[in-house]
């Protein structure tokens, strides 16, 4: 009597019986395959569609603007030449009353570009200006064992002077320098630092390494060092702007010349884009008209060279022959 009747149902039981269906892998295959070749031609439509349509024009940057205000974006970026550029900083100096004796800073672009695939390695280099900016003495070490040797580098300046005594300090980071100097009879002891200074490492091609010790200090102590940042920019001070301008412009130009000896002349200077500005201006872009070394000597040399090994290929066929 208290069973229900047959087609009854209770409240809530026609849920806890509705059991869903469990598709088999096998039936879902087919379904999975249809929907992912069906997403594998969307991306190729879409793909066909992007190659078809042309590419949009970029309108062409007009040269100089006429109004006051314009949108920048639109012309093109204007190069002054070096005295101007220099004049400019001076000026925006004056107008906006910042710190008259702030750093001068040039900004250069690289090309690293060689035959192919090869290029220029990434470099850092030390050259002597013709007007020096700060009175920082850069932080020398001497190598070497021989007692009037060290005696000389104590009297002209050198922060540290040593022999093997002191790679173990060296490689524990207990002794640190700028640059370090080095004797040539002292070198073959110094070969477990070749890893640790790398670049710094005593060699003749950096003039670090020689028997002329108070020459290597001298310039060692008041050289200016630069490097290759980010595999094709170099950033680095060369002035205080309070400077008269020629030593500013002298400057500039000896690390310019510097810069372009790491690439041979008969390829593309190495100097893309110079960019000269101080601490609290914009950058200004010069113009490389005079900047750059002239190279009309070297590409003549290479010339008469080539003609020389022109008329030397028949002199040699002949005695082959």
């Amino acid at each position: 009597a208290l069973a229900p009747r047959c087609g009854w149902v209770l409240p809530g039981l026609e849920q806890r019986l509705a059991v869903p269906g469990v598709v088999s892998p096998a039936t879902a295959r087919p379904y999975a395959a249809a929907a992912k070749t069906a997403q594998k031609d969307a991306k190729r439509s879409r793909r066909e569609k992007a190659k078809e349509k042309p590419p949009a024009r970029r309108r062409p940057l007009m040269t100089k603007p006429v109004d006051d205000v314009y949108l920048t974006w639109l012309y093109k970026r204007p190069s002054y030449e070096l005295e101007q550029a220099v004049g400019m900083l001076k000026r925006f100096q004056e107008l906006d009353f910042t710190y008259p004796k702030q750093f001068v800073y040039i900004n250069v672009s690289l090309d690293m570009a060689l035959q192919k695939k090869k290029k220029v390695d990434p470099f850092s280099s030390s050259v002597s200006l013709p007007h020096r900016f700060t009175d920082e003495v850069n932080k020398v070490l001497v190598f070497t064992e021989n007692e009037q040797e060290a005696e000389t580098a104590r009297e002209h300046g050198a922060a540290v002077v040593g022999g093997v005594e002191l790679i173990k300090w060296i490689l524990e980071d207990e002794i640190q320098a700028d640059f370090y100097v080095a004797v040539p009879a002292i070198m073959p002891k110094l070969i477990p630092l070749r890893n640790k200074l790398r670049r710094k490492y005593p060699s003749t091609r950096r003039n670090s390494l020689g028997s002329d010790i108070p020459k290597m200090l001298q310039f060692f102590r008041e050289c200016h060092e630069y490097a290759v940042e980010d595999e094709n920019i170099i950033k680095t001070r060369i002035a205080r702007l309070d400077m008269p301008t020629e030593h500013i412009i002298a400057n500039l130009k000896t690390i310019i010349h510097d810069i372009c000896t790491f690439k041979p002349s008969n390829y593309d200077p190495i100097v893309r884009r110079l960019v000269i500005r101080s601490a609290t201006s914009e950058g200004l872009l010069l113009n490389l008209d005079g900047i750059l070394p002239r190279v009309q000597k070297a590409e003549g040399k290479e010339e008469n060279d080539a003609a020389d090994e022109d008329q030397q290929k028949p002199v040699e066929e002949s005695v082959r022959t």
